[in-house]
């Protein structure tokens, strides 16, 4: 059963309004992701996947992360708008987040851009900034969509909302 969606005010957006099957699109704005009291990835460029009842997940180019932030996990995954994912463990000195990135090496048609780029899970990190605003990670600890003030739900993640 579909849920009720959310209006959106001025300047937000409503993930009931992003398409299915999910579209890619460039971000320009400031991204950073802390780990372990540190720094560990910033940009000013990156993509935006939307997808309907999802946060935009975030991809920042490679060239982002600190020398020595991103190690490869063991597994994979399979998606059925981007392909063949891969996993990395995200570090920071002492501090490791096991499988909190992941990237599609060899993307399906349509997502040629993100080869090799880089997703993170906000919720198994310190923070995740969108320009300086703190995201608040996707309910479910399964999705990787990043939750600000620019959009508005409800978002799938949470209980009862498999069906979505």
């Amino acid at each position: 059963m579909r849920p009720t969606p959310e209006k959106p005010g001025p300047g937000q957006e409503s993930v009931w309004d992003y398409p299915r099957p999910a579209r890619l699109e460039s971000f320009t704005g400031r991204i950073t992701v802390e780990l372990g009291g540190a720094v560990i990835a910033s940009t000013d460029r990156g993509w935006r996947v939307l997808e309907t009842s999802h946060p935009p997940t975030y991809y920042l180019p490679r060239d982002a992360f600190v020398s020595g932030a991103l190690r490869g996990a063991p597994g994979e995954s399979w998606c059925e708008w981007k392909g063949q994912a891969r996993y990395f463990d995200l570090v920071s000195g002492t501090t490791v987040a096991p499988k909190a990135a992941w990237s599609y090496p060899e993307p399906t048609p349509g997502f040629e851009p993100i080869a090799d780029a880089i997703a993170v899970m906000a919720g198994q990190v310190d923070r995740c900034t969108i320009d300086g605003e703190t995201v608040v990670a996707q309910p479910g600890g399964f999705y990787g969509g990043w939750i600000t003030s620019r959009v508005v739900g409800p978002f799938k993640g949470g209980p009862g909302s498999m069906g979505w």
